[in-house]
C-alpha cells in the first residue's frame, strides 16, 4: 500500500475536545493479474482515508517525495532521503549493479573481458554496463528494445555497441559485436535473449543473475530453469549462474554507496530517470516499466 498525506485538518466536534485529523491518499491493490497475466493500471486503486494528526512520543512524520517502481518490488521504498537518486543510482539499484559485478562477475582489470547486459536501458542495466567498464571490462554490449534506447546506451553511456532485440538477428549481432565471445553476462531478462547470450559465452565465464523480467508474469520458480540444451552448454563450459541478492552484502553497502556517489559527481556514471507525476499514476507507471516504457530508473514524483 502506498500513501501520502496532505495537510488538511478536519475539526470534529464531539462534545469534548476537537480532534484534528489528516486526510491521506493511498494506492491499494485493486486486483491481481492472475497466473501468466500482465499487470495493468486497473490493478491499482487510489483512495482517501484519515489518520490522527497528532504525533506521539517516539513517532516521526515524513513527506513522501518520490516512489520507486521496480519489477522486483512488493513493498515500495517510502523513506529514502530527498533526492530521487537514492532510489536508483545511489541506492538499491546502483548497489545491485555494483555488487553484482564485483561479487558474481569476477571482472578484473587487464583481463580483456567482454560484458553483455540485457535490459540494458533499464534502471539497473544502464548502470551495470557503465560500472562494468569502470571495473575493468574492455568491451560492453547492451541489449535493449528500441533504437532510441540503443542510441542512448552508445552515445551517452559509453557502451561499445547496443542491439535492438526487436530488429534483426540477435545471435548474429552478438557474434559481430563480441567476436571473442562473452565473458560476463549481466542478466536482467531471462528467456530467449538469455539463451542466445549464454550460447555464446566462453569457458569459465560468469552470469550475474540479477533479474528475469521476461518470466515474472509466468507461474515458474525463480530463477527459472534453463532449457536442457542451454543447461548443457552452461555445465560443459563451467559457466557460473548463481542467484544474486544484494541484501546478502549489506556489510559492503556504505563503501559501495560512497563509490557510486563519487562516480556520479565525477560524471563517470551517467544517470537517466523516467519521471511520472502524481501518486494516482503509479499503476500506469508500473505497467509502463514492466513493458519497457522507461529509460533508466522509473520514478513517481509524489510531492515537491
Amino acid at each position: 500500500m502506498l500513501w501520502r498525506a496532505r495537510d488538511v485538518r478536519q475539526e470534529i466536534q464531539c462534545g469534548i475536545a476537537a480532534k484534528a485529523e489528516m486526510i491521506i491518499q493511498r494506492v491499494v491493490l485493486n486486483s491481481r493479474p492472475g497466473k501468466h497475466g500482465v499487470p495493468v493500471a486497473e490493478n491499482f486503486r487510489l483512495e482517501e482515508s484519515t489518520i490522527a494528526d497528532a504525533i506521539q512520543a517516539g513517532q516521526v512524520r515524513v513527506r513522501t517525495l518520490y516512489l520507486s517502481v521496480d519489477p522486483y518490488m512488493l513493498i515500495p521504498q517510502l523513506v529514502n532521503g530527498r533526492l530521487s537518486y537514492f532510489l536508483g543510482a545511489a541506492g538499491i539499484t546502483g548497489l545491485t549493479a555494483l555488487l553484482g559485478i564485483k561479487e558474481k562477475g569476477h571482472v578484473a582489470v587487464g583481463a580483456n573481458q567482454t560484458m553483455v547486459v540485457s535490459g540494458a536501458a533499464g534502471a539497473c542495466g544502464s548502470l551495470a554496463g557503465q560500472i562494468g567498464r569502470l571495473e575493468g571490462c574492455s568491451r560492453v554490449v547492451g541489449i535493449a528494445g528500441t533504437d532510441e534506447k540503443c542510441s542512448i546506451l552508445v552515445q551517452e553511456m559509453g557502451f561499445d555497441a547496443a542491439i535492438n532485440y526487436k530488429k534483426g538477428n540477435v545471435a548474429e549481432q552478438l557474434r559481430e559485436f563480441c567476436p571473442g565471445g562473452v565473458d560476463v553476462y549481466f542478466d536482467n531478462v531471462g528467456g530467449d535473449i538469455s539463451d542466445t547470450v549464454i550460447s555464446q559465452m566462453n569457458q569459465n565465464s560468469h552470469i550475474i543473475l540479477c533479474g528475469q523480467i521476461s518470466q515474472y508474469n509466468k507461474d515458474v520458480p525463480y530463477p527459472p530453469p534453463l532449457s536442457p540444451d542451454i543447461e548443457k552448454i552452461q555445465k560443459e563450459r563451467n559457466i557460473t549462474r548463481e542467484r544474486f541478492l544484494v541484501l546478502n552484502y549489506m556489510d559492503k553497502q556504505e563503501a559501495s554507496v560512497l563509490q557510486l556517489c563519487q562516480w556520479i559527481q565525477e560524471g563517470k556514471l551517467k544517470v537517466r530517470e523516467t519521471v511520472v507525476e502524481g501518486l494516482a499514476n503509479i499503476g500506469a507507471a508500473f505497467q509502463s516499466m514492466m513493458s519497457g516504457g522507461n529509460i533508466g530508473k522509473q520514478i513517481v514524483s509524489v510531492s515537491k
